[in-house]
């Protein structure tokens, strides 16, 4: 299974299609609320969401959402990142609820040499999440500062510290 690929493996415009999708459910939801502290009653009380809201039901906090999208795209894009650099813009576009399925994709909008170290280089890329209907939900792009091969080499290869099992005695 890839992890991640080097700075020479990007290619500008190069689309990937991150798999599998995640089907949220209201405990995801709950779950990721109450360990960021995000009591907000739009993603909590049911009966508030549906009596007080435009969306009438809970609305997936868009941070969660964002979190599955960057966590899907790891071993397409940064599985050997140095480095998220920048989170230059996030969009949430349409809400998502309990029950959908996101899916997300990753775009190389860009890539340069690091103007401070040969050993690496800087993938700008832009990932777009969708519900299962197609309907995009979030956007963001950012920067990550990711190895060239030469580094990779240096440093151990593609599973730098990885044990060795020991031979078992018969």
């Amino acid at each position: 299974m890839q992890f991640g690929r080097t700075y020479e493996e990007f290619e500008i415009g190069a689309v990937y299609k991150h798999w599998p999708g995640k089907t949220v459910t209201e405990y995801d939801d709950h779950l990721f609320c109450l360990l960021t502290m995000n009591h907000h009653p739009l993603h909590m009380d049911s009966n508030y969401a549906e009596s007080t809201t435009d969306f009438g039901r809970n609305v997936v906090v868009g941070n969660y959402v964002y979190s599955l999208l960057l966590g899907m795209s790891v071993p397409d894009v940064s599985g050997k990142a140095i480095a998220n650099l920048e989170v230059e813009s996030l969009k949430h576009v349409a809400p998502t609820f309990h029950g959908d399925t996101i899916y997300g994709q990753t775009t190389v909008l860009d890539k340069w040499p690091s103007t401070s170290r040969n050993d690496r280089g800087i993938v700008h890329v832009e990932t777009r999440g969708h519900k299962q209907d197609g309907t995009l939900v979030c956007v963001f792009r950012r920067k990550v500062m990711v190895p060239t091969g030469t580094y990779i080499k240096e440093r151990g290869g593609e599973q730098p510290g990885r044990p060795e099992p020991k031979q078992q005695e018969k």
